[in-house]
């Protein structure tokens, strides 16, 4: 995987990988851009720690803002999303996430055991359950955050909530096909 290298044009928050552990990353600190995936950045410090920088953050490593990171539009009349539109809005999401060290998203990943929406007095309730490749991971609460923030993005959705569980635990054979090959694991 080939990297930038990039100097902070201002202070900056991030994340620790796999931590999960808020960090301050400073103007003029060179970091090497590894990954650019779902609306984030993750990047390499000189002591090789790994870091990941939310896509709202962009500009801080002379970027744009991802447009994963912009809001999902409603239909092209204006009007409001079906239940069917909402659900594939949900899975599109979803696939806009990525674990901050591997390339694949949630989905590909076989991270996601189940997703339903509700109906409720004030809008539509997305239930998530996941997982996680390993349960001490600190990046789970990161995770979780980043999927409700973007769920309740779409519109018509009222609430997301995401459970992570590690029954049944996480293994390979989960993962799609494409993930697999994009991993080289076959």
């Amino acid at each position: 995987m080939g990297s930038e290298l990039i100097t902070l044009n201002r202070d900056c928050a991030a994340v620790l990988i796999p931590s999960g552990v808020s960090a301050l990353l400073f103007e003029g600190e060179k970091v090497y851009l590894t990954q650019t995936l779902g609306g984030s950045f993750t990047v390499q410090r000189d002591n090789g720690q790994l870091v990941r920088i939310h896509g709202l953050d962009a500009d801080a490593l002379g970027k744009k803002i991802p447009a994963e990171m912009q809001k999902p539009a409603t239909q092209n009349s204006g009007q409001p999303l079906d239940e069917v539109q909402i659900e594939q809005k949900v899975w599109e999401q979803l696939r806009n996430c990525y674990d901050p060290e591997i390339p694949v998203n949630v989905v590909d990943l076989g991270l996601i055991y189940g997703c339903t929406l509700k109906s409720t007095s004030e809008g539509k309730r997305v239930e998530v359950t996941m997982t996680l490749t390993a349960p001490g991971c600190g990046m789970s609460t990161v995770l979780k955050s980043d999927i409700e923030a973007r769920l309740q993005a779409i519109p018509g959705i009222h609430e997301a909530l995401v459970d992570v569980t590690f029954d049944p635990p996480w293994d390979q054979s989960r993962m799609t096909e494409a993930a697999r090959l994009q991993l080289g694991m076959f």
